[in-house]
């Protein structure tokens, strides 16, 4: 009899095992772990989109940053999450490498939008011909800051630093408002960021803008010319921003987030919100996300090769 009870209560444990496995999906809240701290760009974007697929989805999408390390804090604790599309990662270019790409499912891309070159006032340049001239007649006097060694802040301006043949130093900080606040106080005197961490300084005259980092000229800002036009012919760079689970989340739930995402993303409101912060969307599946994150590593893995680029961490 005591056999038969406990056959009876091993045969209950799979069915409530069962019916939880089978409830749709999502059917509790969605968390989004941002490995950088408040504020940057990644985190502003996934909070934009984190809300829109709380209503789409009908449960609460929790944004919560865990920085540090490059992203590494963040991103190992995603990886090691359990893969089920309850803990998922907002990401930027730089960090997700080919190597840890692969604890990683690739979701959607949010955006990628181009950056800005801003200096410091102090900085006699007006221009990137007249940035380019007076680097080359000052070797390693100025200093640009970027968020952490290997982020795109820092890999963006060395390729232009390679292009343009000149020679500058490299501060890595912490965060966006730590670089931002020494390229405020004249710490260091340019850097390469997004739109949306640096523009207001731009119009308020506490810094000065010189030009965008993409192929093309920002709608938001069609009187910047790009840094190609500018003075280092060719140069072309933009960042991007997206969202991953941990490696062996459900196919079925990674193209429901992809398509849900896509959908968001493709609304007036978010679209003017973008707008606003320099970006505009960029709808993929998740099979050319993973082509796009691959070849863009691929990029910043020969000119760290080429470079000797020694990626200091903060």
């Amino acid at each position: 009899m005591r056999g038969f009870w406990r056959l009876v209560l091993a045969t209950g444990l799979v069915l409530l095992s069962a019916a939880a496995l089978a409830q749709p999906y999502p059917s509790r809240s969605i968390r989004i772990v941002v490995p950088y701290p408040p504020g940057g760009g990644t985190d502003v974007l996934t909070r934009i989109v984190g809300k829109y697929l709380s209503d789409s989805f009908k449960q609460p999408v929790v944004v919560e940053n865990r920085s540090g390390a490059n992203a590494q804090i963040g991103m190992d604790f995603v990886a090691k999450a359990p893969p089920d599309g309850y803990t998922l990662l907002a990401i930027a270019a730089g960090p997700l490498n080919n190597d840890n790409l692969k604890g990683f499912a690739p979701i959607a891309l949010f955006a990628a939008p181009s950056y800005v070159l801003v200096l410091h006032p102090s900085v006699n340049a007006t221009s990137v011909k007249g940035l380019v001239a007076l680097t080359k007649s000052q070797p390693g006097r100025l200093a640009y800051g970027s968020t952490d060694g290997g982020a795109a802040s820092h890999l963006s301006m060395e390729l232009c630093k390679a292009m343009a043949g000149v020679d500058m130093l490299h501060v890595p900080y912490k965060g966006v408002g730590n670089a931002v606040n020494d390229l405020l106080g004249g710490q260091v005197q340019l850097m390469i960021r997004p739109s949306q961490a640096v523009m207001q300084h731009v119009k308020s005259g506490k810094l000065r803008a010189l030009a965008v980092s993409g192929a093309e000229r920002s709608p938001s800002l069609p009187d910047l010319p790009t840094i190609s036009e500018a003075g280092v012919p060719g140069y072309e760079f933009a960042g991007w921003f997206g969202l991953v689970a941990s490696a062996g989340t459900p196919e079925e739930v990674v193209t429901m987030l992809n398509r849900e995402v896509n959908g968001v993303l493709q609304s007036p409101d978010v679209k003017t919100r973008l707008a606003e912060l320099g970006a505009k969307p960029v709808s993929m599946t998740p099979q050319q996300f993973l082509d796009f994150i691959r070849s863009d590593n691929d990029k910043w893995a020969r000119l760290i090769k080429e470079r000797g680029i020694v990626i200091e961490r903060q």
